[in-house]
């Protein structure tokens, strides 16, 4: 007769087996971004998805890897400057690259971290006086 020790034992290794087996484990996957300044909106965000599908290019030939899947493209920008004629914004462009196993298959968006955002800006110091 099994004890009960020895029982939830067995259990709990045929549930980690279960989830190792349920898992791509060469399967990876990277968030990759490009930042793009320019005078205008739409030109910097175009720019910047461009030279997103560029950069991700380059950087998995760097990594020797051959196949992949480039999942949605996001798209964040900032004013820059503002003026009253003309205005500039940075643009951030970033996705998903997956390569391995299951490459077809990326994370959920809600198991990936959003990229980081930018530190606020430093106060200026107060002199007493």
């Amino acid at each position: 007769m099994i004890s009960k020790t020895a029982r939830a034992l067995a259990a709990g290794a045929c549930t980690v087996m279960v989830c190792a087996v349920a898992t791509p484990a060469a399967a990876k996957c990277q968030r990759l971004a490009y930042s793009v300044n320019d005078y205008g909106k739409e030109g910097p965000t175009n720019d910047a998805k461009k030279l997103l599908d560029k950069y991700i290019a380059d950087w998995t030939k760097g990594q020797g890897i051959a196949k992949y899947t480039v999942g949605k493209k996001d798209v964040k920008c900032d004013l820059f400057l503002n003026f009253i004629v003309f205005d500039e914004h940075t643009c951030q462009a970033s996705a998903l690259v997956c390569w391995g196993d299951g490459a077809g298959a990326p994370q959920s968006p809600a198991a990936i971290p959003p990229p980081a955002a930018r530190p606020p800006a430093a106060k200026k110091a107060q002199v007493p006086g």
